[in-house]
């Protein structure tokens, strides 16, 4: 089997769809083994639906939108079934930036996996996150501070794939000519199989979900 490389996902920095995901602020995770409307009642979401296509998301994304304050940090995720490695694995999209369903992942990851990458939008910080079986195994912003419960782990895939580990690399965490972004994507793939494209996310029937505001405890 050939091994996926951040050269595989080259094809992100040419994508309009992709662009206006990371100017904006995106979430992305890939669960193992729970189904679309299974994985939106573990994150307390109120079902509201679905929809063919990526446009359909975004539609819902800005009624909500529309419907709420600045300060209102509740947010619609899609979410879609998907084949993978050992299995089907439930593919969540959101317009959060990641930050509303990282809080989900140990309880999405208990008795499986759980892969997560976001980017906030604007000035932007990117995270990566592999749980499993509830446990942070590891995460990232940068990919040469690394922490988890095994942050080395995948240190070996990470430079086949084509991080820049060096220790002097630019304050953003990539060194010359390393595009970190689409590492992480592959890095994704190699621990889920699933393929992420630009045609996966137009072309699938979404269930959406309300997810509310982070409890004030948290």
């Amino acid at each position: 089997m050939t091994l996926v490389t951040a050269r595989d996902y080259a094809w992100i920095r040419s994508s309009r769809m992709f662009g206006d995901a990371m100017a904006s602020g995106y979430g992305l995770a890939l669960v193992r083994g729970i189904a679309p409307a299974d994985v939106l009642l573990l994150m307390e979401a109120e079902p509201k639906g679905t929809g063919k296509g990526l446009d359909a998301l975004v539609e819902e994304h800005l009624e909500h939108r529309d419907g709420t304050d600045y300060w209102d940090d509740s947010f619609i995720a899609g979410a879609f079934a998907v084949p993978g490695a050992d299995g089907d694995w439930t593919l969540v999209f959101d317009f959060d930036g990641g930050v509303g369903t990282s809080r989900f992942l140990p309880a999405l990851s208990l008795n499986g996996r759980a892969v997560s990458h976001s980017t906030n939008g604007g000035k932007p910080m990117d995270l990566f996150d592999w749980y499993e079986n509830g446990e942070l195994r590891t995460g990232f912003e940068g990919p040469t501070t690394r922490y988890g419960s095994t942050p080395d782990e995948l240190v070996p895939l990470m430079r086949e794939i084509g991080f820049d580990l060096a220790e002097d690399e630019d304050e953003d965490g990539t060194g010359p000519g390393t595009d970190t972004k689409a590492a992480v994507l592959a890095l994704t793939e190699h621990l889920t199989g699933v393929r992420f494209t630009e045609e996966l996310l137009k072309g699938a029937e979404y269930h959406f979900g309300h997810v509310p505001e982070t409890p004030a405890a948290e």
